[in-house]
């Protein structure tokens, strides 16, 4: 049977990159919470490593302290409504999460929630352990920064490929989002704002082919007329 090839990231590859990305989180543990802004270049979860879960536990174990961590996806670029998702993980830790150690933090996972325009989805450990992080992740707010403010005049050109086309009470087109299977646009109206998702032709497996993959779209949009019909 065959398989049309993936146009968008899964729960467990959107979770991972929020995961190895994000600058901050909230900790929710012991009646406390705790929020971890790292200001010296390394990543909110850069001291937290997670492992699998005990077989057959139902409840925490005697003496493990619950934890909830609390992140957040947000656009890098100035679009309306810039939250992109919420990502939950609940566990339990051997010991008070200390915000001040130095030492890594080990928390037993428990369970994964990625919360988005689309709904809730469940990720489980073994997703997550089975899921190699997007080569476009730690890379694509610069990536994304720079199509707006050195090429804002290709956007417009981008919108060609959107389907369907986009009427004209389009106020603002941006990019929110890049990933190693596509672009994605933030279309705003007067009163409300949608994404429209443009796949590329193959998914990037290294962060250095990303503007290829740019310009085939690119090359893709100029081959069609503004009306979306082929030249």
């Amino acid at each position: 049977m065959h398989r049309s090839p993936a146009q968008a990231p899964t729960a467990a590859e959107r979770v991972r990159s929020i995961l190895a990305t994000a600058d901050s989180m909230t900790v929710v543990s012991d009646g406390r919470h705790t929020e971890v802004h790292r200001l010296d270049g390394t990543l909110a979860m850069s001291h937290i490593h997670l492992h699998a879960p005990a077989e057959g536990a139902a409840a925490p174990p005697a003496g493990r302290i619950p934890v909830r961590l609390d992140l957040t996806d947000v656009a890098p670029t100035p679009v309306r409504d810039r939250l992109r998702a919420r990502v939950t993980l609940t566990g339990v830790l051997a010991a008070p999460y200390d915000p001040e150690s130095m030492d890594s933090t080990c928390m037993e996972f428990g369970q994964g929630v990625l919360e988005d325009a689309t709904g809730r989805t469940f990720v489980a450990f073994e997703e997550l352990e089975a899921t190699e992080l997007d080569p476009l992740a730690t890379s694509e707010a610069d990536l994304l920064t720079h199509l707006v403010d050195a090429h804002g005049e290709l956007v417009p050109l981008l919108m060609r490929l959107v389907r369907p086309l986009p009427d004209s009470g389009v106020q603002r087109a941006l990019p929110v989002g890049m990933d190693r299977y596509g672009l994605t646009l933030r279309l705003e109206y007067p009163h409300t704002h949608r994404n429209a998702r443009l796949p590329f032709p193959t998914p990037v497996h290294h962060s250095a082919h990303a503007g290829s993959r740019i310009q085939a779209l690119l090359a893709a949009a100029r081959r069609l007329s503004p009306t979306g019909h082929p030249l």
